[in-house]
């Protein structure tokens, strides 16, 4: 199974990072992770993004306000794809757990929730902590390789 994702990075005034607890999902159900998901056909990667935080979160973005933080490829359990991981400097409305999504909260980039998906607090770290542009994840989700 090949997966094209983009996942959305937003950040308070005190640097902590917006999470959803994913709800009825079929990847990750019950786990804190970035807004995020697929890309649809014909649809832009800014526009999925913005359109994936709506959907999870309530929130505006701009697509044409999103950066790019990094791009992770990865190989793990049979499924393999590429995220587009985004950076939203500023945004409109209040977060709101809504479609696939129970809960929202703020985490510190060093102490996230024990049960937040395996893949991000290494991402996080690779992408924001250190700069990396991009990172893979072969077998093993719990670290990411920095290729640039």
């Amino acid at each position: 199974m090949r997966n094209l994702l983009v996942w959305v990075v937003m950040q308070d005034e005190g640097g902590r990072v917006l999470l959803g607890r994913r709800d009825g999902s079929a990847y990750g159900h019950g786990l804190w992770g970035l807004p995020g998901g697929g890309v649809e056909r014909g649809e832009g990667l800014p526009e999925a993004a913005a359109r994936e935080v709506w959907e999870e979160m309530g929130l505006t973005l701009d697509p044409a306000g999103l950066s790019l933080l990094g791009v992770r490829r990865y190989e793990v359990d049979g499924a393999q794809g590429t995220d587009f991981l985004f950076r939203a400097p500023d945004w409109a409305g209040q977060p709101q757990p809504l479609h696939k999504t129970s809960e929202v909260a703020w985490f510190a980039l060093g102490d996230l929730p024990p049960d937040t998906l395996p893949w991000v607090a290494p991402l996080l770290d690779a992408h924001l902590r250190r700069g990396a542009r991009l990172t893979e994840q072969l077998h093993d989700v719990h670290s990411a390789r920095v290729i640039a």
